[in-house]
């Protein structure tokens, strides 16, 4: 197997748990965000708690439709299929982002961590939608090698809850910070580190192979 298969063949088992994981949690164990809400003090605005969940509640299905239609876009194989479907898929990946980014707009305020951590994200939601407009403009030009590079880009941001997520623990478990300070902390690493990982694919190769072939337009 190829490298280029076996880090498609990651992205496909990292996207399907991801998406297992992050309904459950949000929609079967802890629809009420009980614990995550536990964490968000000295807040500098009133949090409207039933609004604020159904804001949640949209933002991670549409994480989780950008995470697995992104994840489907990056086989070549079923680009060669159905360019159609691999066209209409990508656009729904390009709809996913966006409205992932409205619904973060309106959480960054209420970040946990504070205004640091709330212009983190608003930075963030400023990122992701370019790449992937970039990405879309590309393919409108029929310049597929490029169009492919700033795909890798914008998807490496459909794991920006996992990163984050990692970073609060190793912060906070292995070097006691709180938590706040931890996500905080997690919030901006998250930022270079998907920006890093998504160049490093792309310098490897293993961006601009066959098998990473995708066209939103």
């Amino acid at each position: 197997m190829s490298t280029a298969k076996r880090l498609y063949s990651l992205i496909l088992i990292a996207a399907a748990g991801f998406v297992v994981y992050a309904l459950y949690k949000n929609f079967v164990y802890d629809p009420e965000a009980a614990r995550f809400l536990g964490h968000k003090s000295d807040l500098k605005r009133p949090l409207n708690v039933p609004v604020w969940l159904n804001v949640m509640y949209v933002h991670v299905a549409f994480a989780c439709a950008a995470m697995l239609s992104g994840a489907v876009n990056f086989s070549g194989a079923l680009r060669r299929k159905s360019s159609r479907f691999h066209r209409i898929n990508g656009y729904v990946y390009t709809v996913s982002v966006m409205i992932v980014v409205l619904t973060s707009g309106y959480m960054a305020p209420y970040a946990t961590g504070g205004k640091a951590a709330g212009m983190a994200f608003n930075l963030m939601n400023l990122i992701w939608p370019a790449l992937t407009i970039a990405a879309v403009a590309q393919a409108r030009k029929k310049r597929a090698a490029s169009h492919r590079k700033w795909m890798i880009r914008s998807y490496a941001f459909c794991f920006t809850n996992l990163s984050i997520h990692l970073f609060t623990t190793l912060l906070t478990t292995g070097f006691g910070l709180g938590y706040a300070a931890g996500y905080t902390i997690g919030v901006y690493g998250t930022i270079v580190l998907l920006l890093a990982a998504a160049e490093l694919v792309i310098r490897t190769g293993s961006g601009t192979s066959a098998r990473a072939g995708v066209k939103t337009g």
